[in-house]
């Protein structure tokens, strides 16, 4: 692991080198506050709790994590330095982890900054911190989702924008999967073919238990689906495992896409 946390602390080093680490923190601070303040009414509520800020979060993410990691490796390879880094003694899974540690990280920081919500509810009532802490471990495994989702994008490409505007896409689909509007128009479109006059009884039970069975399946695919349960003040395995398969798969895949290049 010696490696790996090389490349973390130069890679945790560089945000804060440029004024990068600083404007991302300010901007993630403002738009946090004035979504649980303003746009999720906090005071208005009259509840204790940051459900304000935790339903807000992963819109949030949806913009702002793909600005972080477009440049962890678009950038490497734009300026010619992915050759170098890949010709040092460490391997190319090594370089992933350690350049996505250190973004995670970062992106904790950011996360932790905004305790002062914290504070708020807990001078103003009574809540249930348990429930809050769940929701910060859920915010920040989900953030490592949606950065392992920007790495392999990132990987793709040596084009910022594009690997911004990629990520940024493959994010939204994975967040809104399991939205009602969306499990809705899957189970209508299903039970629409299984009513085609050209399909007997026994074809029309199979079209709509298959219709269901993968309405479900892209439901469980959603961040937004298992991060709510874990905002609920429930840490179950089920949810935190689904990010780790997702930040692991990712990972994965830029490691692939980068040894592809390498190989090149």
């Amino acid at each position: 692991m010696k490696p790996v946390r090389i490349i973390l602390f130069r890679e945790f080093e560089s945000y804060f080198a440029t004024p990068l680490a600083y404007v991302f923190i300010v901007i993630f601070l403002v738009l946090t506050g004035v979504c649980t303040f303003s746009f999720g009414a906090l005071f208005e509520r009259g509840q204790a709790d940051l459900a304000p800020l935790f339903s807000l979060l992963p819109w949030l993410y949806l913009f702002l994590v793909p600005a972080i990691s477009m440049r962890l490796w678009a950038e490497e390879r734009k300026s010619g330095s992915i050759e170098l880094l890949l010709t040092l003694p460490v391997t190319t899974w090594q370089a992933v982890l350690g350049k996505f540690l250190a973004a995670w990280i970062f992106l904790g920081i950011a996360l932790v900054l905004t305790f002062p919500s914290w504070i708020t509810i807990n001078y103003l009532g009574n809540p249930d911190n348990g429930a809050v802490f769940a929701g910060y471990v859920g915010a920040f495994v989900m953030a490592g989702a949606y950065l392992a989702v920007g790495s392999c994008m990132s990987a793709l490409t040596n084009n910022q924008v594009i690997a911004f505007v990629v990520a940024a896409i493959v994010c939204f689909i994975l967040t809104i999967a399991g939205l009602p509007a969306v499990t809705e128009w899957s189970r209508a479109f299903f039970d629409g073919i299984s009513s085609w006059s050209l399909f007997g009884a026994a074809a029309r039970d199979a079209v709509q238990t298959f219709g269901a069975a993968l309405t479900d399946g892209i439901a469980g695919l959603s961040f937004l689906t298992h991060f709510t349960n874990i905002t609920k003040g429930v840490l179950a395995l089920r949810d935190v495992l689904y990010f780790a398969l997702v930040i692991t798969f990712f990972l994965l895949a830029s490691t692939a896409l980068l040894e592809a290049r390498k190989s090149n």
